[in-house]
């Protein structure tokens, strides 16, 4: 019961976001769950140490390392400036910003897309004297649903990926036609909810914004990129491939490391790491099984069920604890590697 109460707690203030009341945030409230699992004897320390899912930390550590390199070398912002300078009309330049910050966020973590395309964003349009939200609702959809494609386009991915061992080629085949059909349907929905921006609207003529680049880095970055992902399509471990090429980058007389570790989500990391343990100490208790039996219930075999309960899950206490929480529960479905 006392772990089931800690869970409970725990994905409470996910959910929230903080614990009213007191200063405790999503990441304190996953070292707090997880220590507490330990405290009352759900798990032991050896039990705790090995309930975390290093290829995920690994991986994500390593990705962050890489994508880190990329945008302090000005990378993403000078091929996106490129492209969107090229946008003569507002419907050009809506796809063009859907089809960076797809294409980019399907193999590098989305959240940087959103980092570096908004304010590139918001000082085009505000030139322009144009409406920016279409244009920021573009940002945020397209970086989420390219991210879709691939196992490191984004945290949740990265932990399927390293959970059920789906070969990275295998997981861009299935989900990347669905990432660009998504990809799709963004701009006609924007297109139609902001129709009064696009319809009858004239040309636009975007001026080149001065972009800062580093071209010793950015080439050294593009190569390392460019290596890591053949030898992710090649078949090499994924977590083990990150992590050289980011250590691969390290090695460098051009940039303060400071500058690399800033921009790596330390707080991300350590709330992964709790909430594996969290996890794991619920599946020491019958709520497993409960789980189990809700699951076959509920009839989560059926791809659209499971969706549509992933979907309202991930909305409530964010995709990343959602993924942890049917974890144990997917192995249970007919077709896990479909689940």
């Amino acid at each position: 019961m006392a772990a089931i109460l800690i869970f409970a707690i725990t994905y409470v203030v996910l959910a929230i976001g903080r614990l009213p009341g007191f200063r405790i945030d999503r990441t304190g409230a996953a070292i707090i769950g997880a220590s507490f699992m330990v405290g009352v004897n759900a798990l032991s320390l050896n039990e705790a140490y090995s309930a975390i899912n290093f290829d995920t930390i690994i991986l994500l550590f390593g990705m962050m390392i890489v994508v880190a390199n990329l945008q302090l070398s000005g990378f993403f912002s000078l091929v996106a400036e490129r492209v969107v300078e090229h946008a003569h009309s507002p419907v050009v330049l809506l796809v063009s910003i859907v089809a960076v910050a797809g294409l980019f966020s399907a193999f590098f973590v989305n959240d940087t897309m959103c980092l570096v395309l908004t304010p590139l964003v918001l000082e085009i349009v505000e030139a322009l004297d144009r409406n920016p939200v279409p244009y920021l609702l573009a940002v945020a959809m397209a970086s989420n649903i390219g991210s879709v494609a691939t196992i490191t386009g984004n945290p949740q991915n990265m932990m399927i990926g390293s959970f059920s061992g789906i070969p990275y080629r295998h997981f861009l085949a299935v989900l990347a036609p669905i990432a660009a059909i998504g990809l799709v349907l963004s701009v006609m929905i924007i297109y139609i909810a902001f129709r009064g921006e696009f319809v009858s609207a004239g040309p636009v003529r975007i001026s080149k914004q001065p972009v800062t680049v580093d071209r010793g880095l950015m080439w050294k970055s593009i190569v390392a990129s460019v290596a890591m992902i053949v030898m992710f399509f090649t078949g090499w471990p994924v977590p083990k491939v990150a992590i050289v090429t980011g250590a691969a980058l390290l090695i460098t007389r051009r940039v303060d490391p400071e500058k690399v570790y800033r921009s790596i989500d330390w707080g991300l990391l350590v709330m992964f790491a709790g909430l594996f343990i969290v996890i794991a100490g619920i599946e020491k208790t019958s709520f497993e099984n409960d789980l189990a039996a809700l699951a076959g219930q509920l009839h989560l075999d059926n791809v659209f069920l499971l969706s549509g309960v992933s979907a309202v899950l991930s909305n409530l206490v964010s995709n990343v604890p959602a993924v942890l929480v049917f974890k144990p529960l997917v192995v249970h479905l007919a077709n896990p590697t479909r689940a």
